[in-house]
């Protein structure tokens, strides 16, 4: 593996003639799509800034074979087998990526921070997203612990606990609504969401209690939640807290290639991550906020498989003109 940290890039094996494909990104989509671009005998680096999505999560569920394993060691896994395939894995962060006029076909030098560029036939952007969390104190110390989003991803953690839900998003009561399957004990903290007659009579027929009032603090001691703080004073004992984050996606790099936008600011794909720039793939949660780590490794499956097609159908009109 080639060592960056130090703002330097070592000489590696594809450096000299430049890369088929540069992935940026380091989780499951962009390893798993560095994968299956490897074996299909494609030169491939993996440029990677070390912030994965789910870093404060002791362990992930919902991968087959892979259940309960702590993410840092699915992603150091993946790196163990990209290197046995010859995947050039760079520990730094990309800075800007920018075509190559002229080229006669897709092609960009990806420029890394404090270090040279990387010139590529095709790019994958699997950069992720990052969660934005209500300021209220002890919910970031906590999150990915005991204050927690997905309930497929921890629910199965905390069943049967006292769970509660801040009501600092609308799709809040569906998540409330949700979380009673995994709990009998489930409260919705109103907070600042304003809920319908409609909303009180589903949480009511669902069995979950609304307790109004905003939320001034997660109450944690001897490094456990212990439930929330209302601004009256009111305590509520919860042993886990779920809510929605502001999802933003890191995707500065696609931006910067005019990639194209939907109408809630999310970048543009087909089936197989392919943008509006040709050339350019985007997966995982930088494009969808909704993949789970085996949904963003299928993800980077497909494009790969999308991406190496492209390839070859450039390949062989390349070969065509020169015969």
């Amino acid at each position: 593996m080639s060592d960056t940290r130090n703002g330097t890039v070592p000489e590696t094996p594809g450096a000299a003639d430049g890369y088929e494909v540069v992935v940026v990104g380091g989780g499951a989509a962009g390893l798993n799509a560095a994968l299956v671009l490897a074996r299909a005998c494609r030169r491939v680096a993996v440029v990677d800034a070390g912030q994965p999505r789910n870093a404060p999560a002791a362990r992930m569920g919902g991968f087959l074979s892979r259940d309960g394993i702590a993410p840092a060691a699915l992603l150091e896994t993946g790196r163990a087998e990209l290197a046995g395939y010859g995947v050039d894995l760079l520990d730094a962060r990309v800075d800007h990526i920018e075509p190559v006029p002229a080229a006669g076909a897709p092609a960009f030098d990806v420029h890394l921070a404090g270090g040279p560029a990387l010139r590529a036939r095709r790019v994958v952007v699997a950069t992720g997203l990052r969660d934005g969390l209500p300021e209220l104190p002890g919910l970031a110390e906590r999150w990915g612990r005991d204050v927690l989003h997905c309930p497929y991803c921890h629910g199965y953690e905390v069943r049967d606990r006292p769970l509660g839900v801040l009501g600092s998003h609308p799709g809040a009561v569906h998540q409330a609504l949700l979380l009673r399957q995994w709990s009998a004990d489930v409260v919705l903290l109103a907070h600042t969401l304003e809920l319908s007659a409609d909303d009180r009579a589903r949480l009511a027929a669902r069995g979950v209690r609304v307790v109004e009032g905003a939320v001034k603090r997660a109450v944690v001691t001897d490094d456990r939640l212990r439930g929330v703080e209302l601004a009256d004073g009111t305590a509520v004992p919860r042993e886990a807290l779920f809510l929605f984050p502001r999802m933003v996606p890191r995707d500065a790099l696609l931006f910067g290639l005019d990639c194209e936008r939907d109408a809630q600011g999310w970048v543009t794909t087909d089936r197989t991550g392919r943008t509006s720039v040709p050339g350019v793939w985007a997966v995982g949660n930088v494009a969808d906020p909704r993949a789970q780590v085996v949904t963003a490794a299928g993800a980077g499956a497909a494009a790969a498989f999308a991406l190496n097609h492209d390839l070859v159908d450039e390949d062989v009109e390349r070969a065509l003109v020169a015969a």
